[in-house]
């Protein structure tokens, strides 16, 4: 039997910060992953010789200063790392209703770039962009210097992204295209919280980038860390239970009986699949256990994969939302609408080539009821209609993208797809939600989930407990060490370096 201080199970980002952060202050660190290949959503994969990579298509605050550079720098990850930055008068482009408007970076190209095709508004693009930029100097690198991982911010998290939105413009087509890029973080009108929006769109208007030659180079960066701190990390080792013994963990058991023991336990999974492991004890109410089991997750994501004619498709530096129809929200206000009105075009950033594309990923918005009938089947064991469902639909998303993005279709050499429950055997979240916990301005003490649990050395962390992204994900780990490292202490050693 193994022991630690600190067991962490899962290896997506949050865990791998968690890892990092407490193997560099000096605590032993054991990561457990149950897949091959560590990473969560960070995960590359390869097929016919090509990486494909699972998430993560672009990161945003990443220019010297800012405030996930600093991360990256503390973490000892940005020498192992390419990084492309997007085109600065475009990183990302809406298009709606037939016409293209582009995001620039800079917050004051922002403005003015959309002001050009709505002058009557640049006031309030000007409070837009003012509103959005004050919620992220709340994490700025200033603040880490001052011993502060967030300067506070909690009333962003009660206050509507849409109403804010609607406050700020009164464009009924510019609210839309400010609202244009809301499947990156699972946008509901009617419950997505104005913090959400502004750290994620903020943090992209500040310096958004590409990672070259594959997302998994991030995550194998961390482990190369981690494990030059002493730390262990361990693929094939899915946790199957947490031995509990006088209300507190006292080790993890894995598949196949082996049981590793620790002081400290940190799970980057589902706080429902979490405790779903936890042994009966009498510090976790069955009310608490019947609260994570009932919050509803955020929508999936159909994933296509376009492996594109050697040299035939340029490149292209940039990230296109495409909307059919005038209601950006569309996608989760009708979920019963399956027909394919949105999509997400990214192109992956390769070093041996920089002229021309070697891989287009397409994202579109899947619920879990499209996929419900293969749920009790497991990867490459669902069955012809599975195959069928699935090509289908990769023809309808192909087709749609193809009206938008010229010479696409023509190009394409081979096609690769996932599904939501493709996200769901691979990252262990419910009906493989691709944002998990969903989250609501209308009752947001509900949704946010500690990063400590009822069990005193069993902490939490991942993108389900506060925000997602990179962004959100670094923070939350961020928080969940502190409760062991203390804030003030963690945020100056962050700010320092």
């Amino acid at each position: 039997m193994s022991k630690y201080d600190v067991v962490i199970v899962g290896s997506g980002l949050g865990g791998l910060v968690c890892a990092n952060m407490l193997s560099k202050e000096g605590y032993s660190v054991c990561v457990l992953e149950k897949n091959s290949i560590i990473g969560g959503c960070l995960q590359s994969f390869k097929r016919n010789g090509h990486l494909l990579d699972t998430g993560f298509h672009y990161i945003g605050s990443l220019d010297s200063g800012q405030i996930l550079h600093q991360y990256f720098k503390y973490f000892g990850i940005l020498d192992k790392i390419k990084l492309r930055r997007l085109d600065d008068d475009a990183f990302d482009v809406i298009n709606y209703e037939g016409n293209e408007y582009k995001y620039a970076m800079g917050y004051d190209r922002f403005v003015d770039t959309l002001a050009e095709k709505f002058p009557s508004e640049r006031a309030g693009l000007t409070e837009y962009a003012s509103r959005i930029k004050n919620i992220c100097g709340l994490i700025g690198v200033e603040n880490l210097r001052k011993g502060l991982i967030t300067g506070g911010g909690m009333e962003y998290f009660s206050q509507s992204a849409s109403h804010m939105i609607e406050e700020t413009v009164k464009d009924e087509k510019l609210r839309n295209i400010l609202a244009g890029n809301v499947t990156l973080y699972g946008g509901e009108r009617d419950h997505s919280m104005l913090y959400h929006h502004a750290m994620i769109n903020g943090s992209n208007i500040e310096g958004a980038y590409r990672i070259v030659d594959g997302t998994q180079s991030v995550a194998d960066a961390f482990v190369d860390v981690i494990r030059s701190n002493g730390g262990n990390v361990f693929t094939k080792s899915e946790v199957t239970r947490f031995v509990v013994e006088n209300d507190r963990v006292s080790a993890v058991e894995v598949a196949g009986g082996e049981r590793i023991e620790a002081k400290y336990f940190i799970s980057n999974l589902h706080p429902a699949i979490t405790l779903g492991m936890v042994e009966k004890t009498k510090a976790i109410k069955k009310a608490y256990l019947t609260r994570m089991n009932s919050m509803p997750n955020t929508y999936g994501l159909f994933t296509v994969h376009l492996i594109m004619k050697k040299n035939s498709f340029p490149y292209i530096n940039r990230n296109y939302y495409l909307h059919e129809g005038s209601d950006a929200w569309y996608a989760t206000a009708h979920p019963e609408d399956k027909r394919v009105k949105f999509a997400l075009v990214c192109n992956q950033a390769n070093s041996t080539n920089e002229r021309y594309a070697d891989v287009v990923t397409i994202l579109c918005p899947m619920f879990f009821d499209e996929v419900a009938q293969w749920s009790g089947t497991t990867v490459e064991r669902r069955g012809d209609l599975y195959k069928e469902f699935k090509q289908a639909k990769a023809e309808e998303v192909l087709n749609f993208a193809a009206r938008y993005i010229p010479n696409l279709r023509e190009n394409v050499e081979k096609i690769y797809t996932a599904t939501p429950l493709t996200y769901r055997d691979y990252t262990a979240t419910p009906e493989g939600s691709a944002y998990g916990i969903a989250k609501s301005y209308k009752n947001p003490l509900i949704s946010l989930i500690p990063t400590k649990t009822k069990i005193d050395n069993l902490l939490l962390t991942g993108q389900n407990l506060n925000v997602h992204g990179a962004l959100g994900v670094t923070l939350t780990a961020t928080l969940t060490c502190s409760e062991l490292l203390g804030k003030e202490y963690l945020a100056k050693k962050i700010g320092a370096v």
